[in-house]
């Protein structure tokens, strides 16, 4: 098998928005994996509604102020970004892109923003520490084994990350049966049947045969070196959720960590509210991106209540559904602080790597520059609900 060509510049240039590197990725991905980030659970009503839900507000712009020069910077978990969108955590990211974490690390720190680092990583918290240098977030789960979250957080704190976002709305496994349809697996399997589809994406096949099998690389350490292998992981993980966990574990957690810390999930402003009342500086208006409960509320229709209820108090991060410059702005106006986005990025990964993370990066910040000037605002902190109509 010959080496397949290096992504050139050029072929990412094509590619003028969201839309057309999701295109590009589907075509570079076995069918199984694109879908995997495509889809999301039982009818995906919440994969298309985070979307579709930012069409019914409408941007009221105000004209004759000077917007010559745009400013982008935005604080979230104490720390300065270039614009208010940061890179949301994603599991097993190497199966996408044989460079996996590492290269959506050094893109986020390149573009001046914050990169999230799923408990469910193909690369360790050292690791990805020593790639990045910018912010840095650990999506963590409570675990049975309390002893594997203290270790984790202990291992954030000394890789110098910023900042914990626990995750909380995986009290129980969902139905996402376009990944039963297309038959994802972990580690994807190579049969009789789905043969021909790896063959017909040479360049992701080249790479998966040619680099060390992607792992759960932070729990790696805790099954026997014998059975490592990434289903073995994936069902020791499994094992670790707790359905039983509640908002007292919300509150140890918190208070082991001692740092910025954001609860992911909440779509309800009673939850938010106990989120700040426990102590989390950021809530993280998520539906999981669609994938667990089904036929919930979209995180721009959840994203008003609580800004209502919590605004001021903490970080209101919304977290799904972001494809557009203007869904960022849309957010802003009706009370976040920042958006965070992990589909584009995935499709970015697939397409060109590292490249393809930037492009996605630069392209979604320079759609939120022009359209921050076209709304009549300077800076960030500018936008209010004064600029949002529809809602």
């Amino acid at each position: 098998m010959h080496h397949p060509k290096t992504d050139r510049p050029g072929r990412l240039g094509r590619a003028i928005n969201v839309s057309d590197l999701r295109a590009m990725a589907r075509r570079r991905l076995p069918a199984p994996l694109f879908h995997y980030i495509d889809g999301g659970s039982e009818d995906e009503s919440n994969v298309t509604g985070n979307v579709s839900a930012f069409g019914a507000a409408r941007l009221v712009p105000e004209m004759l102020v000077d917007v010559s020069n745009v400013d982008l910077r935005t604080r979230v978990f104490g720390r300065e970004l270039s614009m208010p969108l940061f890179l949301s955590p994603t599991g097993m990211t190497r199966f996408f892109h044989h460079e996996g974490e590492r290269a959506v690390a050094r893109a986020a720190a390149a573009a001046g923003t914050c990169y999230s680092l799923s408990t469910l990583g193909s690369t360790a918290i050292e690791a990805v520490s020593a790639a990045c240098d910018g912010p840095k977030c650990f999506q963590i789960y409570v675990m049975r084994d309390r002893g594997l979250t203290r270790e984790f957080i202990q291992r954030c704190k000394d890789a110098k990350f910023d900042a914990l976002a626990l995750t909380v709305d995986v009290p129980l496994p969902s139905k996402r049966e376009r990944e039963i349809r297309y038959g994802f697996s972990l580690p994807p399997r190579i049969t009789a049947r789905s043969l021909a589809g790896f063959l017909a994406r040479p360049r992701w096949l080249y790479h998966y045969l040619r680099t060390p099998k992607p792992m759960l690389a932070n729990v790696a350490h805790r099954i026997d070196q014998g059975s490592r292998d990434t289903s073995s992981l994936i069902q020791y993980v499994a094992e670790q959720f707790d359905p039983s966990v509640t908002w007292k574990d919300m509150e140890w957690m918190i208070g082991e960590w001692g740092g910025p810390f954001a609860i992911k999930g909440l779509l309800s402003p009673a939850d938010a509210r106990r989120a700040v009342d426990i102590g989390a500086s950021a809530v993280m208006v998520s539906n999981h991106g669609g994938r667990q409960l089904d036929g919930a509320l979209s995180t721009f229709e959840a994203l008003g209540p609580i800004a209502d209820e919590v605004g001021g108090e903490c970080d209101i991060i919304l977290d799904g559904g972001i494809r557009r410059g203007t869904h960022v702005l849309k957010a802003l106006a009706r009370g976040a602080t920042a958006c965070s986005t992990g589909r584009p990025y995935l499709w970015g990964l697939a397409a060109g790597g590292e490249a393809g993370v930037r492009h996605v990066l630069e392209t979604l910040k320079e759609e939120i520059r022009l359209n921050l000037g076209l709304l009549g605002c300077r800076s960030v902190g500018e936008v209010s609900r004064r600029h949002l109509a529809g809602v």
